[in-house]
């Protein structure tokens, strides 16, 4: 499976982010699929999942300013980004997981990860 993030760029406090993760390759249409998240200086974490059955959950920080997504017919993963905080700077990566999202949490070690997208919020 790979996968390709688009959509990073700079903004403003309050703005907003649509970001896409074109997938290609295998069969993934049962797998989790999720965005996590990295900032200088800090360990990557989950921010938000969708499963096969168009389950989400998200990471409480972005609660009520994030929307995952998924366009199964277009093979492309969103993460809609609202309301942004300087926070929210990091570098977003997309991933999928075979197993499960709870794995995919866990950064599982058949997690496939793309190469990232930076977001950048200023004040």
């Amino acid at each position: 499976v790979q996968l390709v993030e688009s959509g990073g760029g700079s903004v403003q406090a309050g703005g907003s982010l649509r970001l896409s993760c074109a997938i290609s390759g295998g069969t993934y249409s049962n797998y989790c699929m999720g965005w996590f998240r990295q900032a200088p200086g800090k360990s990557r974490f989950g921010v938000a999942a969708i499963n096969r059955l168009g389950l989400v959950s998200y990471a409480d920080s972005v609660k009520g300013r994030f929307t995952i997504s998924q366009d199964n017919a277009k093979n492309i993963l969103y993460l809609q980004m609202s309301g942004l905080k300087p926070e929210d700077t990091a570098m977003y990566y997309c991933a999928a997981n075979p197993d499960s999202c709870a794995s995919l949490w866990r950064s599982g070690p058949d997690t496939y990860w793309g190469q990232g997208t930076q977001v950048t919020v200023s004040s």
